[in-house]
């Protein structure tokens, strides 16, 4: 802990909101998405332009503070602060430019998916992000970013056209596939690692009304309904984009009373075009499988479909993730996973699987740092609950459940999805063959490891010999 901070200098340049322990409003700002995770920043530098970032880096480097980079806070291992260093928070970076006739969109690094689509949605257009309207850009970006609209466009990354960086030198620079376009390789899917990302510009798609919503089968059927899934996602219409759930019906409206903790395997559906094109592309799916107990399909403003699940998973909920990409789905691979889900501890515990094939596929392995362009599903295992006395069974459920299931999956997962006691060698398997490229570019840009509060590719690491 550093208690000899000296302030009045910092204030001198920074022109935000400096927070500190003690002062009324440290304990509000200093939360995270996840309540499991609780540190204490010495220092919050709340910014409130790019030039607030770069004085904020410099003050932390010259007091050898240990610096966590905050966008939007919804990182499951918490990675967005730490105990005794300076949280560089950019959720006020959050203004929105969409120049429609050129379909281009430019975010503050602070920007939220339901500020960005809010922005967006009147002009007809969408910029492919998560499925969590809280969700903040700057994170889902650097991770890759995945969601409902993966399949036809692409991840997030896939649509990015330039980053405006603060490097650790303090130095600002623009990257794209013009300029320092190997930064712009790193930045897409090598996290936070190699600067302080304050603008993101993307290329937006005509979306505006979408098809979606969820199915519910009673969970007897989910063997059934899992491989018919799995058979059908490599044909379906890339405007078509169901991920797989295997959980229980939430005691909470909209669901029907009858329904509320049933176990069951849901498809949530998103389709980018009118109700009989979607109903058409699901005809095959549908009659391959038992009339579901639940069928939620509906058009509706894409918005309304990126912020459906924000009322079952507000801020403050007990979390806690395991992930794997997922190559393929063998019947054994299936029947482990009703087995596993079938114990989970909390009604609100869950397994998704996230289809990343489509258009995903369409960009080579080593065209970006997200490698895994062969994975057809990001799976992720969510224990979750709002009481703090069920983090001991939600961590042991998701372990447990990654341990059985793991042996059917790739080596690497989505770094977002990662938590902070991942086993070593985790991030260079999920980075596979661009790990190497990677360390060579961390060693030249942050070669001290300024930004290491992420998952984190290390100068030292010994796979840059390599490259």
């Amino acid at each position: 802990m550093h208690d000899d901070i000296d302030l009045p200098e910092l204030e001198l340049e920074f022109r935000g909101e400096l927070i500190q322990p003690g002062d009324p409003n440290y304990d509000g700002v200093r939360a995270l998405y996840n309540a499991m995770i609780d540190k204490r920043p010495r220092l919050i530098a709340r910014c409130r332009h790019a030039a607030d970032v770069a004085v904020a880096l410099k003050f932390a480097r010259s007091r050898d503070l240990r610096i966590a980079v905050r966008g939007g806070g919804h990182n499951g291992a918490g990675l967005g602060s730490c105990d005794g260093g300076i949280m560089i928070d950019l959720a006020l970076l959050d203004d929105v430019r969409v120049d429609a006739a050129r379909r281009v969109v430019k975010v503050g690094a602070g920007c939220t998916q339901r500020v960005m689509d809010l922005a967006t949605y009147p002009l007809g257009l969408a910029v492919p992000s998560g499925i969590v309207s809280s969700t903040g850009m700057s994170g889902l970006t650097l991770g890759g970013g995945h969601g409902h609209l993966s399949r036809r466009y692409g991840l997030t990354i896939d649509n990015l056209i330039e980053a405006e960086v603060i490097l650790a030198d303090g130095s600002f620079v623009t990257a794209s596939e013009r300029e320092n376009a190997d930064l712009f390789w790193g930045l897409r899917g090598g996290g936070g690692n190699f600067g302080i990302v304050t603008s993101f510009t993307y290329r937006a798609h005509p979306v505006s009304t979408v098809y979606g919503g969820p199915i519910f089968w009673d969970i007897r059927h989910a063997s059934q309904v899992m491989r018919a899934y799995r058979d059908f996602l490599p044909g379906a219409p890339h405007a078509l984009s169901p991920f797989l759930g295997l959980k229980q019906v939430p005691s909470s409206a909209p669901f029907p009373v009858e329904l509320w903790g049933r176990r069951v395997c849901a498809l949530i559906c998103c389709h980018d075009g009118p109700p009989d094109e979607a109903e058409r592309a699901l005809r095959p799916l549908r009659a391959a499988l038992p009339a579901p107990i639940l069928d939620g399909l509906a058009a509706m403003p894409f918005p309304a479909m990126q912020s459906l699940f924000d009322p079952l998973l507000p801020k403050g909920m007990q979390w806690y993730w395991k992930a794997d990409f997922v190559k393929e789905l063998p019947d054994a691979a299936i029947e482990t996973h009703i087995e596993q889900a079938s114990r989970s501890p909390t009604e609100l515990s869950l397994m998704h699987l996230y289809p990343i094939d489509a258009a995903v596929h369409r960009v080579g392995a080593t065209d970006t740092a997200f490698s895994n362009r062969d994975a057809r599903w990001s799976m992720v295992i969510c224990g979750i609950d709002p009481r703090p006395e069920k983090a001991p069974s939600l961590r042991k459920w998701g372990r447990e459940y990654w341990h059985a299931v793991h042996p059917y999956n790739a080596a690497g997962a989505y770094v977002n999805f990662m938590m902070d006691d991942e086993a070593d060698g985790r991030v260079r398997a999920t980075y596979g063959a661009n790990f190497p490229a990677l360390v060579e570019l961390k060693r030249r840009l942050d070669p001290t490891n300024c930004f290491r509060n992420n998952q984190n590719i290390s100068p030292d690491d010994c796979a840059g010999e390599a490259a």
